[in-house]
């Protein structure tokens, strides 16, 4: 016994704590999440939210009505971009480099609120983030075409992948150069307009203004983050406006940190490693989280499987991380939220912001010529 327990503890102690051993967790949290989900799907109950909703939309569009204005459900019109609504049930993959495998069982372990919105709810904003996690592994092989090809169609899906945008703009242009990412940029047009053909020559005002309805009020009943002020604080435009101006401040702020020391005259020069540009790219999108004008539950997505990534490269003590992913996960499970719930996960945030500004990523930009 006692050496077959010298062989087997440095295994664990690999496999737990050693990236390059981390095939192994993955392996074990795959057959570990296979038997969860079976037991989610077959014991505890569907809950029907906008499903029926998107198959009235859907049903309108394959009875041959392509007028976007005209499509609607019991939620009311449609107002996302045109997408592909897929219900399989699927789990989306995890990026993680060169951080502890333990990392990858707190993810997936600990993700109650997650599970849910996989499994049970049948929202489209988890394809749209499996797509985008896909786009991501193109991106850190610097496959920049086909990675923002991946990137369009996750917009196509949901429109707050968006929010990594700004981060992405910034990578092209380091990576590929100004005239290489407009390029890209147009790859990534003509992808949404082939997509929307259909509705475009049908009614491309009623489309645009519609599916790209970036002022529409949501309901106060379902924010998370914002419970803590009143609703009509929360519904009032200047609140938005507000939000706005510190989304873009952030972000200038993040361009100006990641640009800073950027010779122009190199500019499609430069090669970032992996971990620098899934830092770029989680950052952008965190920056859109924490100002924006209401989260609703099925949002989680958006950042979840970034939370914990940024936490481990940051400079926080241990403890703390760990208090923050308790907060964020206690903060998104209070249903219906609070006030308290909403001032935790903004404290949370605001460690999160930190941990961003406060890294040393991206560690350093490499010109590709030396």
């Amino acid at each position: 016994i006692t050496m077959s327990l010298q062989v087997i503890l440095p295994v664990i102690k690999e496999t737990v704590f050693d990236w390059r051993a981390g095939w192994r967790m993955i392996l074990a949290l795959l057959l570990v999440e296979a038997g969860l989900l079976l037991f989610i799907i077959h014991h505890v109950s569907y809950t029907e939210i906008d499903w029926k909703a998107y198959m009235d939309e859907v049903e309108g569009a394959i009875n041959g009505t392509y007028d976007y204005v005209q499509l609607k459900g019991d939620t009311g019109p449609l107002v996302a971009e045109s997408n592909l609504h897929i219900t399989e049930r699927m789990f989306t993959n995890r990026i993680v480099i060169q951080q502890p495998p333990y990392l990858l069982a707190i993810i997936s372990l600990t993700a109650f609120r997650i599970h849910s919105i996989f499994v049970l709810r049948l929202f489209n904003d988890p394809v749209a983030m499996l797509i985008f996690y896909t786009a991501c592994v193109f991106f850190t092989l610097h496959r920049w075409t086909i990675g923002c090809m991946f990137f369009s169609f996750a917009v196509a899906i949901k429109m707050n992948v968006l929010l990594f945008a700004p981060g992405l703009l910034v990578l092209l242009v380091l990576h590929r150069g100004v005239f290489g990412a407009v390029v890209r940029i147009i790859l990534c047009g003509i992808i949404q307009l082939v997509l929307a053909a259909p509705f475009l020559f049908t009614n491309p005002i009623g489309y645009v203004t519609r599916a790209f309805d970036l002022g529409r009020q949501f309901m106060y009943k379902w924010t998370v983050n914002w419970r803590l002020v009143p609703e009509s604080i929360f519904l009032d435009r200047r609140f938005h406006i507000a939000l706005l101006l510190l989304h873009l401040t952030l972000l200038f702020a993040l361009v100006w940190k990641w640009t800073r020391n950027i010779d122009k005259a190199k500019l499609g020069k430069y090669k970032l490693d992996p971990a620098s540009i899934l830092f770029v790219l989680f950052s952008s999108n965190l920056m859109g989280i924490v100002t924006a004008r209401s989260l609703h539950y099925q949002f989680y997505v958006w950042y979840y499987h970034s939370i914990a990534w940024i936490l481990w490269i940051s400079r926080l003590p241990t403890g703390i991380r760990i208090l923050l992913l308790i907060g964020i996960e206690i903060a998104w499970n209070t249903y219906p939220s609070t006030p308290e719930s909403s001032i935790v996960l903004h404290i949370c945030h605001v460690f999160l912001v930190w941990a961003v500004f406060s890294t040393k990523l991206p560690v350093v930009l490499k010109d590709k010529e030396t």
